[in-house]
């Protein structure tokens, strides 16, 4: 298993059709963060085979960034093929498990993939009501995401407003379990730039980091989105060497009146982390 979200969780998550090998190469080499080859969604069930193949050939040799698949639901006739056929794929990241709703069902998965990191989809009312058992369902368990499209005609929501609950209440339940920060869902209109950089900077606000996308142009966008400032560095390191050098005090109170404590520190250093892997921006167009 190649897991190196822990340390360097990436911006961008950019799903590529299973069946159209060709998108596949160029995904691997393009600029997102993470590819997730999809076997669900994006596939029609005559391709399905062909799909799962294609996954495991790109799986076959090293890649630069996580390759992630995006198996079958467990309630589908194709999820027992994607689990046999991805146990011996060498340069697997990981899978995304749509349909997440019971820890039972995410054992099973970590049964059939020893090695494999998992990353929950919870894109319906049950996973939604189940999210912190799921959330600590197994060690594996690197990321809990929504299915927004999924989970919004399953709770009858017709607007994005109303997601407000499910969002925080994912975030939470990341936090609880000690999971990496959420990715935000899609966005679906690819000919709103502005759209995209908005809500992925108002997601980044409420507690999400980095974003799946559908199309490589989003990619540079979210990329951005989700970079710190030099301001912002600049304060995490100031926190960061505030409690390096207090000695034997576990929190302290800087000249600035802030509150200092481990818990703001591990946050501050998680900033230095992403600065460190990946740069900063001082775009005045994304803030």
């Amino acid at each position: 298993m190649t897991n190196s979200f822990v340390d360097t969780p990436p911006r961008s998550w950019l799903y590529v059709p299973g069946d159209q090998p060709e998108r596949i190469a160029k995904a691997i080499a393009g600029d997102a963060d993470c590819v997730i080859i999809d076997l669900e969604d994006a596939v029609a069930p005559a391709n399905k085979d062909s799909a799962r193949n294609n996954a495991v050939a790109a799986l076959g040799n090293p890649t630069a960034k996580p390759v992630l698949v995006r198996i079958n639901a467990s309630n589908t006739a194709w999820q027992r093929a994607d689990l046999d056929a991805l146990a011996d794929a060498p340069h697997l990241a990981g899978v995304r498990v749509p349909k997440s709703e019971a820890p039972e069902q995410i054992a099973q998965i970590a049964d059939a993939l020893p090695e494999s990191a998992l990353h929950l989809l919870i894109d319906s009312a049950k996973g939604l009501q189940s999210v912190d058992d799921l959330a600590t369902a197994h060690p594996r368990v690197t990321t809990i995401a929504l299915g927004e499209a999924d989970l919004r005609a399953d709770l009858g929501i017709t607007d994005d407003i109303h997601l407000g609950y499910a969002r925080g209440k994912l975030v939470a339940a990341a936090a609880a379990a000690g999971l990496l920060a959420p990715p935000q869902s899609v966005f679906t209109n690819l000919d709103d730039d502005d759209g995209l950089r908005a809500t992925s900077i108002a997601a980044k606000a409420a507690g999400f980091f980095g974003r799946t996308v559908i199309h490589p142009r989003q990619v540079s966008i979210v990329n951005q989105a989700f970079l710190p400032t030099s301001a912002e560095v600049d304060q995490a390191r100031a926190l960061v060497d505030a409690l390096a050098h207090a000695g034997d005090t576990s929190a302290l109170v800087l000249p600035d009146g802030r509150f200092v404590d481990p818990a703001v520190v591990a946050g501050g250093q998680r900033l230095l982390n992403i600065a460190d892997r990946y740069g900063i921006s001082d775009n005045s167009k994304i803030r």
